[in-house]
Protein backbone atom coordinates (compact mmCIF):
# COMPACT_ATOMS: atom_id res chain seq x y z
CA UNK A 1 0.00 0.00 0.00
CA UNK A 2 2.33 2.19 1.16
CA UNK A 3 4.52 1.59 -2.30
CA UNK A 4 1.23 2.31 -4.93
CA UNK A 5 0.71 5.70 -2.75
CA UNK A 6 4.41 6.91 -3.07
CA UNK A 7 4.12 5.86 -7.05
CA UNK A 8 0.68 7.91 -7.06
CA UNK A 9 2.28 10.95 -5.86
CA UNK A 10 5.06 10.68 -8.08
CA UNK A 11 3.12 9.96 -11.00
CA UNK A 12 1.21 13.09 -10.35
CA UNK A 13 4.73 14.85 -10.44
CA UNK A 14 4.92 13.43 -14.03
CA UNK A 15 1.70 14.08 -15.37
CA UNK A 16 -2.14 12.20 -15.14
CA UNK A 17 -1.31 9.31 -17.66
CA UNK A 18 1.15 7.87 -14.81
CA UNK A 19 -1.46 8.33 -12.07
CA UNK A 20 -3.98 6.50 -14.09
CA UNK A 21 -1.54 3.49 -14.85
CA UNK A 22 -0.88 2.62 -11.05
CA UNK A 23 -4.74 3.46 -10.12
CA UNK A 24 -6.40 -0.12 -11.60
CA UNK A 25 -7.34 -1.37 -8.52
CA UNK A 26 -10.98 0.06 -7.59
CA UNK A 27 -11.33 1.79 -11.40
CA UNK A 28 -15.20 1.85 -12.48
CA UNK A 29 -16.19 1.84 -15.98
CA UNK A 30 -19.09 3.78 -16.79
CA UNK A 31 -21.23 1.28 -19.30
CA UNK A 32 -23.87 2.85 -21.27
CA UNK A 33 -26.91 1.43 -22.00
CA UNK A 34 -28.01 0.18 -25.58
CA UNK A 35 -24.25 1.57 -27.04
CA UNK A 36 -22.67 -1.43 -27.01
CA UNK A 37 -21.43 -1.30 -30.43
CA UNK A 38 -20.27 2.26 -30.14
CA UNK A 39 -16.81 3.27 -31.89
CA UNK A 40 -15.99 5.21 -28.44
CA UNK A 41 -15.13 2.92 -25.25
CA UNK A 42 -16.79 3.45 -22.06
CA UNK A 43 -15.24 5.50 -20.23
CA UNK A 44 -12.79 4.70 -17.11
CA UNK A 45 -13.09 6.59 -13.52
CA UNK A 46 -9.82 6.15 -11.61
CA UNK A 47 -11.36 5.95 -7.91
CA UNK A 48 -8.20 4.98 -6.52
CA UNK A 49 -6.48 8.82 -7.74
CA UNK A 50 -9.75 10.70 -6.99
CA UNK A 51 -10.26 9.17 -3.33
CA UNK A 52 -6.40 9.75 -2.83
CA UNK A 53 -6.97 13.92 -3.13
CA UNK A 54 -10.38 14.57 -1.83
CA UNK A 55 -12.33 12.85 0.78
CA UNK A 56 -15.61 10.70 -0.25
CA UNK A 57 -17.72 13.68 0.59
CA UNK A 58 -16.80 15.56 -2.46
CA UNK A 59 -18.80 13.93 -4.55
CA UNK A 60 -20.77 11.53 -2.41
CA UNK A 61 -23.54 12.01 -2.08
CA UNK A 62 -24.17 15.63 -3.85
CA UNK A 63 -22.82 15.25 -7.27
CA UNK A 64 -22.80 10.76 -7.33
CA UNK A 65 -24.99 8.26 -5.46
CA UNK A 66 -22.61 6.52 -3.32
CA UNK A 67 -23.97 3.21 -5.03
CA UNK A 68 -22.54 2.54 -8.16
CA UNK A 69 -25.05 2.88 -11.16
CA UNK A 70 -27.04 4.86 -10.21
CA UNK A 71 -26.57 8.14 -11.22
CA UNK A 72 -27.14 8.50 -15.30
CA UNK A 73 -25.40 11.04 -17.19
CA UNK A 74 -24.61 11.62 -20.79
CA UNK A 75 -21.44 13.92 -22.29
CA UNK A 76 -23.90 16.71 -22.62
CA UNK A 77 -24.02 16.92 -18.45
CA UNK A 78 -19.86 17.29 -18.16
CA UNK A 79 -20.03 20.19 -20.75
CA UNK A 80 -23.23 21.52 -18.43
CA UNK A 81 -20.82 21.70 -15.67
CA UNK A 82 -22.70 18.77 -13.61
CA UNK A 83 -21.42 15.54 -12.48
CA UNK A 84 -17.47 15.03 -13.48
CA UNK A 85 -18.11 18.68 -15.43
CA UNK A 86 -17.99 19.83 -11.65
CA UNK A 87 -14.58 20.21 -11.57
CA UNK A 88 -13.42 18.75 -14.82
CA UNK A 89 -14.39 22.54 -16.97
CA UNK A 90 -10.59 23.81 -17.72
CA UNK A 91 -10.63 25.40 -14.42
CA UNK A 92 -10.66 22.79 -11.93
CA UNK A 93 -9.18 20.00 -13.89
CA UNK A 94 -8.88 18.91 -17.71
CA UNK A 95 -12.04 19.56 -19.46
CA UNK A 96 -14.29 17.70 -21.59
CA UNK A 97 -13.04 18.51 -24.88
CA UNK A 98 -12.44 16.11 -28.42
CA UNK A 99 -8.92 16.94 -27.27
CA UNK A 100 -8.91 15.08 -24.43
CA UNK A 101 -11.09 12.07 -24.72
CA UNK A 102 -8.62 9.82 -24.38
CA UNK A 103 -7.82 10.33 -20.87
CA UNK A 104 -11.32 8.95 -19.74
CA UNK A 105 -12.02 6.63 -22.59
CA UNK A 106 -9.67 4.14 -23.29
Amino acid sequence: MKRCLRTIFFGALLGTAAVVAVAERGDIKMLREGDEGSEYPPATFPHAVHRYQYKCYACHDEIFKMKKGTTKMIMQDMSDGKFCGVCHNETIAFGSTFESCERCHH
